[in-house]
C-alpha cells in the first residue's frame, strides 16, 4: 500500500510544491469538479477522484464522503480521496451548504435532515453516471458526517442501497451542555 498522499502537503497547499495537475498525475488519479443546486436554489461543490485507466489499479468500487461540521472536501478529505482512488475506488464527495465552495450561511445547517437530502442525491447520481450496479459502495465520514452518513442509510428512497460504512469520530449527538 502507498503512502498517504497528505505526506506531500504543505502549509500552503495540499498538493505540496506541485500544481494540482502534476499532484494528480503522479497519482495516477483523474479529478473532476461541478457545482449542483440543490432544491432550496443554494449552489453546493461537488468533486470526485477516479483513477486512470493506466494506473494499474482495477476499478473496484465506490467511496462517498461526507465531511464534518465546518469541514469541507478539500485539503485532508481531499487527500484522503485521493489515496482511496489510488486504491481503485471511484470517489466523490459534496461540500454541505454553508461549508466549503457551497453557498449558505457560512457553517449554519439549521436542519440536518436537508444537508442529508443533498448527500443522498449527489451519491446516487454519482453512482449512477460512474459505477455498473454491481459494483461495492461505501459513506466514509467524518465527525458530523458519520451522523449524517447513518441517515443516509436509514432512507428508504435510496436508490440501491450501500454495502457499509466507515465512521471515523462520528459525532452523532450534542451534549446539552455544549449547545449553544
Amino acid at each position: 500500500m502507498s503512502l498517504h498522499p497528505v505526506a506531500e502537503a504543505n502549509e500552503k497547499s495540499p498538493f505540496g510544491s506541485l500544481t494540482p495537475e502534476e499532484f494528480y498525475a503522479r497519482h495516477k488519479v483523474t479529478h473532476g469538479t461541478e457545482f449542483i443546486t440543490n432544491p432550496r436554489g443554494l449552489k453546493l461543490f461537488t468533486q470526485w477522484w477516479i483513477p486512470l485507466p493506466d494506473s494499474g489499479e482495477p476499478l473496484i468500487g465506490v467511496v462517498c464522503v461526507v465531511h464534518g461540521f465546518t469541514g469541507e472536501s478539500s485539503w485532508f478529505v481531499q487527500l484522503t480521496s485521493v489515496h482511496l482512488a489510488k486504491q481503485g475506488f471511484a470517489v466523490c464527495a459534496i461540500d454541505h451548504q454553508g461549508h466549503g465552495f457551497s453557498e449558505g450561511l457560512q457553517a449554519h445547517v439549521p436542519d440536518i435532515n436537508p444537508v442529508v437530502d443533498d448527500c443522498a442525491a449527489f451519491f446516487d447520481d454519482f453512482r449512477e453516471r460512474h459505477a455498473p450496479p454491481d459494483w461495492p459502495t461505501f459513506l466514509y465520514s467524518e465527525s458530523l458526517g458519520g451522523a449524517i452518513a447513518l441517515l443516509i442509510t436509514l432512507r428508504k428512497d435510496l436508490k440501491r442501497p450501500y454495502d457499509g460504512v466507515v465512521l471515523n469520530g462520528a459525532m452523532c449527538g450534542v451534549s446539552d451542555k455544549f449547545k449553544p
